[in-house]
């Protein structure tokens, strides 16, 4: 309890000062009134002292220090009066609008007013002469405009506290923002190159397998041709996307996104790089000609999903038909990739379930809806399912 209202740098200082100001007054017999009951000269340093022991209390125990502070105001109108007592107290009753309770810095401006108030008029019904107006001015000067400074003071700070957490609220969201801003851009980069090379990459791996199991030069002379054509492509899609990720490059030019009329090409070569693994893939498209022009994003995530699902095709479907289907119904375009679900004799490439994760973020965010895994077509055989639906209007994709 005691270091709760141990006095800081400032109440020492001012306590110091002002009965040290008060001490060389008295030296001086320089006094505020005279002809009063204690007027010994000695005695007007008990409430001088009394009143610097209250500035030691200022801002820890403000209260304390205006009790203290007042009854020393009040015993020094029974000496012969001390300026410095007189002006210690101004700023006890300051310090207590300040540093005290809300409650305290609303009552006291309030209760110096009533007091200055009816202390003039008292001391005016008391002399009937206007220079008992000067008494209440006074009283006005030591008490209320203290207590009013310090309300002023109160409310500025208050004011710039509020304004620093306002700041500092906001420099925290912008943070915020700005790391899910980073950690978007970085799945979508994720997205982009695993879409880009996985599919080259599961094709050179399917095809250097085949070529060290088979022990036939034709075998391994056309698997060299898939694997440095799908290298060199890869290659050119990686040397595309680091160009995008580069800043004041020499060719500001934006790199065209693929589109659904380029999955002709992407068949054709899923057919080229599954062959010997028996997959045979080809395309539906149900759209009726002459349709609207598909948002940028839509056309880009529907290609991806192609892109990927065969090549999860090329790392783990069992031989047979690989059939891509487009449709639209309405303001939906549903994308369809089907392949033969079972296992697998030939070779084979590993995959991570990343593909899956990057395809259901891409429907995500287009507001859509998806699914993929095995179940039974009419036959009663098992294939595996690609489905998205895709809303085609922007007004529905940011809904």
């Amino acid at each position: 309890m005691l270091t709760s209202i141990r006095p800081d740098r400032d109440a020492v200082a001012l306590a110091v000062s002002g009965l040290l100001g008060g001490l060389l007054l008295w030296l001086l017999g320089l006094h505020t009134q005279g002809g009063h009951p204690f007027s010994a000269s000695w005695v007007t340093l008990v409430p001088l002292t009394a009143m610097a022991a209250a500035e030691l209390l200022r801002r820890n125990a403000p209260r304390t220090a205006l009790a203290v502070g007042t009854l020393a105001l009040v015993a020094d109108q029974f000496t012969r009066g001390s300026l410095a007592t007189i002006l210690m107290f101004t700023d006890v009753m300051y310090a207590a609008v300040l540093y005290g309770t809300p409650a305290a810095a609303r009552r006291l401006p309030v209760a110096t007013l009533l007091v200055t108030v009816a202390s003039t008029i008292g001391f005016l019904a008391w002399f009937r002469k206007p220079e008992a107006l000067l008494i209440g001015l006074v009283i006005g000067l030591v008490s209320f405009i203290p207590a009013l400074t310090g309300v002023s003071v109160r409310s500025h700070r208050t004011a710039a506290d509020a304004a620093r957490l306002a700041a500092a609220q906001t420099a925290r969201l912008a943070e915020m923002d700005r790391t899910q801003a980073v950690i978007a851009e970085r799945a979508r980069m994720a997205r982009e190159l695993h879409d880009m090379v996985a599919n080259h990459l599961s094709a050179v791996a399917i095809h250097s397998t085949a070529a060290l199991s088979i022990d036939e030069p034709e075998t391994s002379r056309n698997a060299l041709k898939v694997i440095r054509e799908n290298s060199v492509e890869g290659l050119a899609e990686m040397r595309r996307l680091i160009g995008l990720l580069r800043e004041g490059g020499q060719d500001d030019t934006p790199a065209a996104a693929p589109t659904l009329a380029a999955l002709d090409t992407l068949i054709e070569q899923t057919n080229a790089n599954g062959a010997p693994s028996g997959l045979v893939c080809t395309l539906e498209d149900t759209r009726y000609p002459g349709a609207d022009a598909l948002p940028t994003p839509v056309e880009l995530a529907a290609y991806r999903i192609v892109q990927e699902s065969l090549t999860n095709a090329l790392k783990h479907a069992a031989p047979g038909p690989v059939v891509v289907r487009l449709g639209r119904a309405g303001e939906l375009l549903t994308v369809e990739v089907t392949s033969a679900f079972g296992s697998r004799t030939g070779p084979t490439a590993p995959g991570s379930g990343a593909g899956l994760v990057g395809m259901r973020e891409r429907v995500a965010l287009l507001g859509g809806t998806f699914g993929a895994g095995p179940e039974p077509d009419g036959d009663g055989v098992k294939i595996w399912r690609v489905r998205a639906e895709l809303p085609v209007r922007e007004r529905e994709m940011r809904e």
